[in-house]
């Protein structure tokens, strides 16, 4: 899996979940779970990860949606 994005904006990842669930792209939030430990004040970002053969979809969706400045650099 490749990391797409990392945020703590939850309406951020709320939205992105949308994209790519009406487009078909599997992904999966990671840490969202973290924020027992932090307390539940927003400070650990989540990270939104997709199938390597998605990577290139998931990243022009949304580029396309306006986002492309949140994600994160394209490991290869």
């Amino acid at each position: 899996m490749r990391e797409i994005v990392r945020t703590n904006d939850i309406v951020l990842i709320t939205a992105i979940e949308a994209l790519f669930k009406g487009a078909g792209i599997r992904h999966v939030v990671l840490d969202q779970n973290m924020s027992v430990l932090e307390g539940s004040i927003g400070m650990l970002p989540r990270r939104i990860m997709v199938d390597d053969d998605a990577a290139a979809r998931a990243r022009r969706l949304l580029t396309d949606a306006g986002l492309g400045h949140e994600l994160r650099p394209d490991g290869g």
